[in-house]
């Protein structure tokens, strides 16, 4: 069965939000184990980079994955 564009989509978005937030409590629980003290304001922003980073990481191989399904 095939999938609507929504679905994956809302899946998407899902994912983003639920890793944002793990990335985001992961530094503030973590850092300070390593001597590195950051505000809120400072964990909400490098959150923000590694979930732009993360989101390119996963189009990039999800493209890199099609192509090989495609050529096969």
């Amino acid at each position: 069965m095939k999938q609507s564009r929504l679905m994956p989509l809302v899946e998407s978005v899902a994912n983003v939000i639920v890793g944002y937030g793990v990335a985001v409590v992961t530094q503030i629980l973590i850092f300070p184990v390593f001597g590195l003290h950051t505000t809120l304001a400072q964990n909400l922003k490098m959150g923000a980079v590694f979930t732009v980073v993360s989101l390119a990481r996963s189009f990039a191989l999800r493209r890199l994955f099609e192509a090989i399904r495609v050529r096969n």
